[in-house]
């Protein structure tokens, strides 16, 4: 099973992150204890949204999708 994951700032609410991993409440943890050079400035995260997968090529999609400008106007439309 892969996951896609939102994740909002706690400390600076404008900003998201979205990815993508096999071991969600770890990834989340590393998020929040600084271990991500791409999030470790905004920290805590807060997880808003997360989609799981059986087909890892289908989430690795999706993940892509949601970094695209179409992609955040549907997240921040739906969630």
């Amino acid at each position: 099973m892969k996951y896609v994951y939102i994740l909002r700032s706690l400390s600076s609410s404008d900003r998201y992150y979205v990815g993508c991993t096999a071991d969600l409440k770890k990834r989340v943890s590393q998020h929040n204890n600084g271990e991500s050079i791409h999030t470790n400035k905004f920290m805590p995260w807060d997880l808003i949204e997360y989609f799981a997968f059986s087909d890892p090529v289908k989430a690795d999609k999706f993940e892509s999708y949601l970094k695209t400008a179409s992609g955040r106007s549907f997240a921040k439309k739906h969630f």
